[in-house]
């Protein structure tokens, strides 16, 4: 298991929060592993439209290429987790790394996430390096 992340001192940080509906419950009692899937995807699409101006989402799109989560502790129904993301210093290339970490209303960690994307040129569906102007914003 991972030390719990947390991001570096002055990093530009994204916040939301999620509450389970009851078709995200297992069989187990507490919120599926799938869910958690859902809502690291779900940050990372949000932190883009808050930060990406809105004349340039359509030039840009991201496909991811791996997600590596660790569970730690079951979010159990009627509880509210908060969720924070932010990137790596700077992409490699066309990839860039985004970190998310799950908590409970306790603070306690419940997942976290290292995820992997790619920056793609939307009108020819090809790999860019992450333009300088992208990572301003999101740094």
């Amino acid at each position: 298991m991972a030390a719990p992340m947390e991001p570096p001192e002055g990093q530009q940080v994204f916040e939301a929060s999620f509450t389970p509906e009851a078709s995200d419950i297992d069989a187990n009692g507490h919120v599926n592993n799938v869910v958690y899937l859902r809502w690291i995807q779900d940050m990372a699409t949000a932190h883009w439209a808050a930060r990406q101006p809105a004349e340039d989402q359509s030039r840009w799109a991201w496909i991811v290429l791996r997600h590596e989560v660790d569970y730690r502790r079951a979010l159990l129904p009627g509880e509210t987790a908060h969720a924070r993301t932010w990137v790596a210093r700077k992409p490699e290339g066309p990839r860039f790394d985004r970190y998310v970490r799950i908590d409970g209303p306790d603070g306690a960690m419940c997942a976290q996430a290292v995820t992997s994307w790619c920056l793609i040129d939307a009108a020819t569906g090809r790999p860019k390096r992450v333009p300088q102007d992208i990572v301003d914003r999101f740094i």
